[in-house]
């Protein structure tokens, strides 16, 4: 199975590619950040991160792409902002019907980590672990983005729902 990991952000927003190897065994095909320009209007921005995700959704065809669920207590501009790239990320998936599964952050932490109440650095660590890196990747966006991945692998394999709608996206293809 091959997930799309996409931590969203309206200035940064990552990507990362991680393929199922084996039982437990994973490999990253590719990870990054889409930036956007901060000084270009909502609907420019979203257009280039429309451009981008499609980019990787194209080059990469996964199976299921694995998006954050928006989570803020307290900054409601920061909250606005991902949610509106978090919603390009699923109408992209779905136009091209491609299975899309949310996560929260602290199930992520909890998938990657043994841990919910993980830190970013722990977290970091343990991609770099489990992936077999040689170095965390960088900005964390892109860290984050296979963590999602990662999470998904490990808690999405079986559910399904998630294998009835994959069977029906390749229907689709």
């Amino acid at each position: 199975m091959r997930v799309l990991g996409i931590d969203p952000g309206l200035t940064r927003c990552g990507v990362g590619v991680v393929d199922s190897t084996g039982p437990q065994k994973l490999a990253m095909i590719a990870v990054g950040v889409i930036k956007t320009d901060v000084d270009a209007s909502l609907d420019q921005r979203l257009l280039q991160l429309e451009k981008e995700i499609s980019l990787w959704i194209n080059k990469y065809q996964p199976d299921v792409v694995a998006v954050e669920r928006v989570f803020s207590k307290l900054n409601v501009k920061t909250a606005m902002a991902t949610g509106q790239a978090a919603g390009v990320a699923l109408l992209l998936a779905a136009k091209v019907g491609i299975p899309v599964v949310m996560h929260t952050p602290s199930e992520v932490k909890a998938a990657v980590t043994g841990s919910g109440r993980a830190d970013k650095k722990q977290v970091a660590q343990m991609v770099k672990r489990l992936l077999k890196l040689k170095e965390i990747p960088k900005p964390v966006d892109a860290t984050d983005a296979l963590a999602l991945a990662i999470c998904h692998h490990w808690r999405g394999v079986g559910n399904a729902r998630l294998a009835k709608a994959k069977k029906k996206a390749s229907k689709k293809r």
